[in-house]
């Protein structure tokens, strides 16, 4: 029998599940999109009973395509990072929608932690900032806002996680809470140094202790699923969040080694080894990925806004037909004008990290139509890119004569790949697989299987699809960039000095 394992790739937008052979083929793959909520201005919700119909129903489809439960030797899970949900645990209901990475309500909470000299203690044991992005204040107002609920957390009646470990929960029949290391990071509860809960976070953040999940590696036995769902139990033996998978999916296992996906959002991870490294230009520190209890350490920088301003173009201004059209658009634009958009439609991520700021364009002028703005949404991708990239470097000096490796959905395009490398000045290399994520959980289950081999040589299968140039004049990218933080200025609420960074 083939055998294969089997990837949940749960995301911000859709569910997706791939299952891989040996080789690291794609032998079946199925999707569904699900419903955003947005209750209020800045705030993101998702329906969890609506993520988990989608993960069952996704991974039935791609198990049957692939010939049946009895081929898969392990699941492996990747998420949206940061998402957060409280349930019950008799029950397993959750208590709440789930409150998406994006949410901004927690704003002010943030500020007040800050204001009352916070930020210090929790960057230096989580490598993180104090910003709504992060599940703390998430959970804290859960908690605080559904009634009943931080008495019943006190009691040990209720469950914290998030998304892997919810989806966990739920494919195991209730039997297992627990995370890995990786999404653990990114609630600014663990400290990244002893990859432990930290009783000191805890009470800053006022979170009870029993509602958190155990923290494991990335490779490892994490249950068995209930033999309901897909006929036969299947072990369940890799988990890592979205971004920290794209970085083993594309064999990023070497200091110095970067790769940028480009999905809903734009997340840039550098690999800094056995090297714990702390931020001075506002970048965030965190686990790259645990294997056989060692940990290796990355700097990543956070966009918030990547392909959600496509979709913006596409389903809010209905300037654009579909996604694909984006880079032909984009390709077409009146090179005389200079449109700059500022996506910060949930404020700026890294390195700004300005909650309150919106977006904004610039430039307009009467001849402005579609394919201009398709430039500047594609183009303020790369712009954001820019500015992570030298943050990193500034940080981790050992960048120059680095190559970007790229993936998400819109590494597809052509257009934007190309003008990624003019803006950076570095090679932007595109994968042969361009499922970098699934393929990151589709390993780390294989390998606890047996299935896939080590990391090095993992490695050494990495294939390049195409290899994009720099092809810009160094004038015509220092113009371009000077636009581009000259809109950043004018649009951050925080500090002007923060833009150009």
């Amino acid at each position: 029998m083939t055998r294969f394992v089997l990837a949940i790739d749960q995301g911000t937008t859709s569910s997706r599940a791939l299952v891989f052979d040996e080789q690291c083929r794609i032998a079946a793959i199925a999707q569904q999109e699900f419903t955003q909520h947005f209750p209020r201005s800045g705030w993101v919700e998702h329906d969890a009973e609506e993520i988990w119909s989608t993960v069952v129903a996704t991974a039935r489809q791609a198990v049957t395509k692939a010939g049946g439960a009895e081929s898969i030797v392990g699941i492996g899970i990747s998420n949206q990072r940061e998402t957060s949900l409280i349930w019950e645990r008799d029950s397993g209901r959750p208590i709440h929608n789930a409150i998406v990475w994006q949410d901004r309500r927690t704003a002010e909470v943030c500020e007040a932690l800050r204001a009352a000299g916070h930020e210090r203690v929790v960057s230096e044991k989580t490598g993180l900032l104090l910003d709504p992005y992060f599940s703390a204040t998430k959970i804290a107002w859960i908690l605080d806002h559904v009634p009943g609920a931080r008495a019943r957390a006190e009691r040990g009646e209720l469950a914290f996680g998030t998304v892997d470990c919810f989806v966990l929960w739920r494919l195991t029949g209730g039997r297992v809470h627990a995370t890995d290391v990786t999404n653990a990071a990114r609630t600014c509860l663990l400290d990244i140094r002893t990859g432990a809960w930290d009783d000191e976070l805890l009470d800053i953040f006022a979170i009870p202790r029993a509602l958190l999940p155990e923290v494991r590696d990335n490779a490892a036995e994490f249950g068995m699923t209930d033999a309901a769902l897909f006929g036969t139990p299947i072990p369940i033996r890799g988990m890592a969040g979205d971004q920290q998978a794209a970085t083993i999916g594309q064999a990023c296992f070497a200091p110095g080694m970067l790769k940028s996906t480009y999905g809903t959002g734009c997340f840039a991870v550098l690999n800094t080894g056995a090297d714990c490294i702390a931020s001075k230009n506002r970048l965030l520190t965190t686990v790259a990925y645990q294997l056989g209890g060692n940990r290796t350490y990355a700097l990543e920088g956070s966009i918030f806004i990547a392909g959600a301003a496509v979709q913006w173009l596409r389903d809010g201004l209905k300037v654009i037909p579909d996604s694909k059209s984006s880079g032909p658009m984009a390709r077409n634009a009146d090179p005389e004008q200079d449109v700059v958009l500022v996506p910060a439609f949930v404020g700026l991520g890294a390195p700004y990290w300005d909650p309150d700021c919106r977006g904004a364009l610039y430039g307009l002028t009467r001849n402005t139509g579609p394919n201009e703005l398709a430039r500047a949404a594609l183009q303020s991708v790369c712009f954001q890119s820019a500015d992570l990239l030298g943050a990193m470097r500034r940080d981790w000096p050992a960048t120059n004569g680095m190559v970007l490796r790229a993936d998400g959905g819109m590494a597809a395009c052509d257009w934007t790949m190309q003008r990624l490398a003019d803006i950076l000045d570095v090679p932007v290399d595109r994968p042969m697989i361009l499922e970098t994520t699934a393929l990151g959980a589709a390993y780390l289950a294989g390998l606890q299987a047996g299935f896939f081999p080590e990391p090095h040589i993992f490695a050494e299968r990495w294939s390049l699809g195409r290899r994009f140039r720099p092809d810009m004049a160094p004038v015509e990218r220092a113009r371009l960039l000077a636009s581009w933080h000259d809109a950043v200025r004018r649009t951050l609420t925080a500090p002007a000095e923060l833009a150009g960074v």
